[in-house]
């Protein structure tokens, strides 16, 4: 695939939707059937806010891309509340 196919964030999404890999190789059958179950219970459920969906996604994907000092600045100056200590253990190893 090409870089244009395989950056940014909904190649994953339209990869699997295709049933294709990024490297072009097909998704076995099972894995993609457990994906689409686990998803299908996810759309059901109540969601609280989308302030609150918003921090997570941020807090999960930043931790791969910025220090602990920077996401938590970050977090603050977007008046988010702060890296909490189980997320810190989980994401930076301390």
């Amino acid at each position: 695939m090409s870089d244009s196919l395989t950056t940014g964030a909904d190649a994953v999404d339209a990869a699997i939707a295709q049933g294709i890999d990024l490297d072009g190789s097909p998704i076995p059958a099972a894995k993609l059937d457990l994906y689409n179950t686990v998803m299908a219970k996810e759309a059901g459920r109540q969601r609280s806010g989308v302030s609150n969906s918003m921090r997570s996604r941020i807090v999960r994907i930043g931790a791969k891309h910025f220090s602990q000092a920077d996401l938590n600045k970050m977090l603050a100056e977007a008046d988010f509340a702060p890296l909490k200590d189980k997320e810190i253990a989980y994401f930076y190893g301390s």
